[in-house]
């Protein structure tokens, strides 16, 4: 969440950078953070100030009733009397309004960093691009198509086990998805330095809440009710919780975490949107990388996480370019999202594969992860980086799609061929 005393010292400078996002109704939330903040500190002032009464009348009963003035002494026992009914009415209001502080902080997102530009979905820049659109002398097949010809991919049986978004993979298409993941687990943690985590796949309210997930996408995550733990939409989630409520020493930051595990989403109005083959689903797989960084070292520290997202679709030989998201496209807890989309030339479409993010101190507040500078120093929050490295299915998109062969064949990248064991599949 956004830190209380930057809106109240900075107000127009935050309201300028919430503008980015184009959403209206931040104006009124950040009226009531203001209100609801100067309300709490009178209330604090009040209290702190009846307590101190309290502090200087209590020891004046012992002295008169010592000193034989029991009426005196009665009198003063009735004001504490008072004083404590007072201060109990006021401690109430100050419960209240931290609490409807608290609730109103956790529906405001990040601000955007300085070189977000203004704009919604359609509107991100193109930043580069890499590699060329591949070319074949024969008319390509979707890979909805070219999965089902292949035997690799069964979406009707999916369909009727759990429902549309719950693809199955079959044979050498369940090989293919699972090379997917080890070789990108393999190249984040051997050449890239991350630590392999294997995460829960439920996280309690608590941890949804420190991402930012809750309360605001509470209707896109499944929600176990029995035992109030949601099934997690991204390693997003377990991996930022790792620390939650701790406080790291110096040599503890930076930390890098990469995880796989399938994801789980109900994308509540999506409906209808992108249902055919692998383009949108309810359940896929994705390797994350997750990190936590000193906050004078986070802008690069996404420049680089980018680049190991950008590492493994070079490795692929996908096409790909890098889009630097506006405002209004930006994702609630995101400071500043690039977006990697591969070339899938079948559909004729870019598709997002990756999305590599920083949330400056925003998640770090919500979680409360800490760490110390040097030996000694004070607590500050760290901030928190993560991105998807990749996420599989669009991946596995734009490979079927990009090395199919005249025959319905489909090459396998050379990268790949260790893991699944063959050069083609046929």
């Amino acid at each position: 969440m956004l830190d209380v005393r930057r809106i109240r010292e900075e107000p127009e400078a935050v309201r300028e950078r919430m503008a980015v996002r184009g959403d209206s109704g931040l104006s009124a939330l950040l009226d009531r953070v203001l209100e609801l903040d100067a309300s709490r500190r009178g209330l604090v002032a009040e209290v702190d100030e009846q307590r101190a009464r309290r502090n200087e009348v209590s020891p004046r009963v012992a002295e008169l009733k010592r000193a034989g003035r029991a009426d005196e002494a009665e009198a003063v026992i009735r004001e504490m009397r008072d004083l404590g009914d007072r201060l109990s009415a006021v401690e109430s209001r100050l419960a209240d309004v931290e609490g409807e502080l608290e609730r109103t902080l956790l529906e405001i997102p990040n601000t955007p960093a300085s070189d977000v530009p203004p704009g919604g979905e359609g509107d991100s820049p193109v930043l580069r691009e890499w590699g060329e659109a591949p070319e074949a002398s024969f008319e390509r097949r979707a890979h909805w198509e070219l999965g089902e010809s292949l035997g690799i991919l069964d979406l009707p049986r999916g369909a009727r086990i759990a429902g549309s978004g719950f693809p199955v993979y079959v044979g050498a298409g369940a090989r293919l998805e699972r090379a997917l993941i080890n070789f990108m687990v393999d190249l984040h943690t051997d050449a890239h330095g991350y630590t392999e985590i294997w995460p829960p796949l439920l996280v309690n309210r608590d941890a949804a809440r420190g991402t930012g997930h809750l309360p605001k996408f509470a209707d896109e995550m499944y929600h176990a009710a029995e035992d109030d733990l949601f099934l997690v939409p991204t390693a997003e989630l377990p991996l930022t919780n790792l620390h939650a409520g701790e406080i790291l020493g110096p040599a503890d930051v930076p930390r890098r975490y990469a995880a796989y595990t399938p994801c789980f989403r109900r994308e509540a109005g999506a409906h209808g949107k992108d249902t055919r083959g692998l383009l949108r689903l309810h359940q896929f797989d994705k390797v994350e990388m997750m990190r936590f960084e000193r906050p004078d070292a986070s802008e690069e520290a996404l420049e680089e996480l980018t680049g190991h997202a950008e590492v493994v679709l070079r490795a692929l030989g996908l096409r790909y370019r890098v889009l630097l998201l506006a405002g209004g496209d930006l994702g609630f807890a995101n400071a500043k999202t690039y977006d990697l989309e591969a070339w899938a030339p079948a559909v004729g479409r870019w598709l997002e594969v990756s999305s590599c993010s920083s949330y400056t101190d925003y998640q770090a507040r919500r979680a409360n992860v800490r760490f110390r500078p040097e030996a000694g120093a004070k607590p500050e929050y760290v901030h928190t980086l993560n991105g998807s490295g990749l996420g599989i299915a669009r991946t596995l998109v734009a490979l079927l799609e990009t090395y199919q062969e005249a025959d319905g064949s489909v090459r396998v990248p050379d990268v790949l061929v260790e893991y699944v064991g063959k050069d083609r599949i046929a």
